[in-house]
């Protein structure tokens, strides 16, 4: 199974017309980071970054002028996700920007289908907060201190590690047939994890005399219990 776990960086919130200036990828392989990575800084053509989104990951224009722009990453960034289900914190945002870019390349967007959040993850899993990518680093040990502005590689990364503790921890990989949902089963949430059977069932250890024994006493606690319904029901 493979999952992209990704992260951008804007000129501003709105999607319509602020652009993408960063984008930030991890590869997961059933779970496990492979050490490929995705990462690119983009031209937003012309659009000048808000103080807001300045002060929060520290991207200029100055230093985007000699970047692509995003036609010029388009299908490095495309064959990078390509088959594989995609991971952000409050996706909605993220989504939201890249489908924007699309379209305004003519090119169709990416379904929600594709997309999990693990923001909505963490709230099913800590109703009680808080659940920003800081917040839950500490909840999970994780170490962030070299995190003192945004960036989409190094938030994806850090991501990667707090998805697969919100999925149930490393130990979850190990040992384990992992198998995404079917189509019908799908509802953003992680995916199924199967254990795989034995191939040779154990041999039994009970005797014939306990089995005996076993089925004697199960069919009179049967016959008691349903005395005690019956009883019950006429009172």
């Amino acid at each position: 199974m493979r999952e992209i776990i990704f992260d951008t960086e804007t000129t501003g919130l709105d999607r319509l017309d602020d652009r993408v200036i960063e984008i930030g990828g991890v590869e997961l392989i059933n779970r496990f980071p492979t050490g490929r990575t995705f990462h690119v800084f983009i031209n937003p053509e012309g659009k000048t970054i808000h103080p807001d989104a300045l002060a929060v990951h520290g991207i200029s224009n100055d230093k985007l002028a000699d970047k692509p722009l995003f036609a010029g990453i388009l299908h490095d960034f495309l064959d990078f996700i390509d088959g594989a289900k995609l991971i952000a914190h409050n996706a909605t945002f993220d989504m939201g920007f890249i489908n924007a870019e699309l379209n305004r390349l003519g090119h169709p967007p990416i379904h929600n289908d594709r997309v999990v959040d693990t923001l909505a993850l963490a709230r099913r899993k800590h109703p009680m907060g808080p659940n920003s990518l800081d917040a839950l680093c500490r909840r999970y040990g994780i170490d962030n201190s070299h995190r003192t502005m945004h960036g989409a590689l190094l938030d994806s990364q850090l991501l990667a590690e707090v998805y697969i503790e919100l999925i149930g921890g490393k130990q979850t990989a190990l040992g384990l047939t992992v198998a995404e949902q079917t189509n019908n089963q799908q509802s953003g949430d992680a995916s199924a994890i199967i254990i795989a059977r034995r191939p040779i069932p154990l041999q039994p250890r009970l005797t014939e005399a306990e089995k005996s024994a076993h089925a004697k006493l199960v069919e009179k606690i049967g016959d008691k219990a349903i005395w005690n319904e019956r009883r019950a029901f006429v009172a």
